[in-house]
């Protein structure tokens, strides 16, 4: 029988939830710059600190100046949907599902446009055969299926020459992954994600022909004004300058800009890539020396490496729900059960702002939740 005794070392910060994630190593309310709170956003100080979290974004994820950068309503929901309702209807659409999010952007499609997409899907775990997509039409997919722990493996399947445009759900993918910005005429992420930020505000970064899209079509349905991005047929640029469609709240902002900060003096893009890199691999070093734990997404080049999800051998919704509560109970992993449509598993967030040194110390503790729980 094996040793029932907690492990001594603890993660030091146990956040591996998938969203929000871990805040930056470091972090502490204390270190937000505060004169912009209490101010309006239209104010010439809330622009200055909209705008340089935008260029920040494009300095720490390298977004080239072909592309324009929105803070936009409703996290990453909210500018994945801004997208849809505002461009699609003029061509045919793909949508691609092989997990819950990429599902809800098919239910969208369907139900609520009524735009009749064709489906491709996969199973969670997996991604659709790629060249099956018609580049004809416009494609939405999710570039890392946060719930799944599946990406696309680059941006090589996406046409060069396409006549529809690429729409990219990026939110868990930024800022750890490489990112084919000449292939992707929208991307969409959310702070909370990658950046260990707050919720609530999206980010919607634009292509030159997302922009021609907008400036040459109007969709047959009524936008609400969140969603509106262009007046009198051009696009209203203020948008991708910090001036906001609503009131942001400035304090999540100036969290953003925090996070951003500290990407930069990681390395920036390729030291954020890095440190998620060496969490993926700490925790998959894990899973090796285990035979009661598998990965959801068994090919390693299509597996995230952020949302790494996680099969436990003979676990089912409710084993999975105790094998959190231990942990969290002992204050060594919050919130890492895996996603409610995803079959049982644990998911464990290896994004740059998680620490190597507290995936490494999870081994141990997941052999006394899974003792505990089998008695072996």
């Amino acid at each position: 029988m094996t040793d029932l005794t907690p492990p001594a070392r603890k993660p030091a910060r146990p956040y591996f939830s998938s969203g929000p994630c871990a805040k930056p190593p470091g972090w502490s309310p204390d270190k937000l710059a505060t004169d912009s709170l209490g101010r309006s956003h239209r104010s010439k100080l809330g622009k200055a600190r909209l705008k340089l979290c935008i260029d920040l974004i494009r300095e720490v994820l390298e977004v080239p100046d072909t592309h324009r950068i929105g803070i936009v309503p409703g996290s990453d929901t909210g500018a994945v949907e801004m997208a849809m309702w505002t461009m699609l209807g003029q061509r045919p659409v793909t949508a691609l599902a092989w997990e819950s999010f990429g599902d809800g952007w098919v239910t969208d499609a369907v139900k609520q446009l009524k735009i009749d997409p064709t489906i491709i899907r996969a199973d969670y775990g997996l991604v659709p055969d790629l060249s099956q997509v018609n580049w004809g039409s416009d494609v939405i997919f999710t570039w890392n299926g946060t719930t799944s722990g599946a990406r696309v493996p680059n941006g090589d399947w996406i046409a060069a020459d396409r006549e529809g445009l690429s729409i990219a759900d990026a939110t868990s993918a930024v800022f750890a992954q490489d990112i084919a910005w000449d292939k992707v005429d929208v991307l969409t992420f959310s702070w909370q994600k990658v950046l260990g930020g707050e919720g609530a505000h999206g980010v919607l970064i634009l292509g030159p022909r997302a922009v021609d899209r907008l400036e040459s079509y109007t969709p047959a349905w009524p936008l609400p004004k969140i969603f509106r991005m262009t007046k009198g047929g051009k696009l209203i640029e203020g948008i991708f300058t910090g001036e906001t469609i609503n009131t942001p709240s400035m304090l999540a902002v100036e969290d953003a800009i925090f996070a951003l900060e500290w990407g930069k003096s990681v390395g920036g893009l390729a030291g954020m890539k890095a440190r998620a890199n060496a969490n993926a691999k700490a925790l998959d070093a894990i899973v090796q020396s285990r035979d009661w734990l598998g990965h959801l997404a068994p090919d390693p080049a299509i597996r995230s490496n952020t949302s790494v999800c996680l099969t436990v051998a003979g676990a089912d919704e409710a084993m999975i729900k105790a094998f959190a509560k231990l942990l969290e109970d002992q204050d060594v992993a919050y919130d890492i059960a895996g996603y409610r449509d995803a079959p049982p598993g644990l998911r464990i967030w290896c994004g740059a702002t998680v620490d190597t040194a507290d995936v490494e110390a999870l081994g141990p503790w997941f052999d006394w939740a899974y003792a505990s729980l089998t008695n072996s």
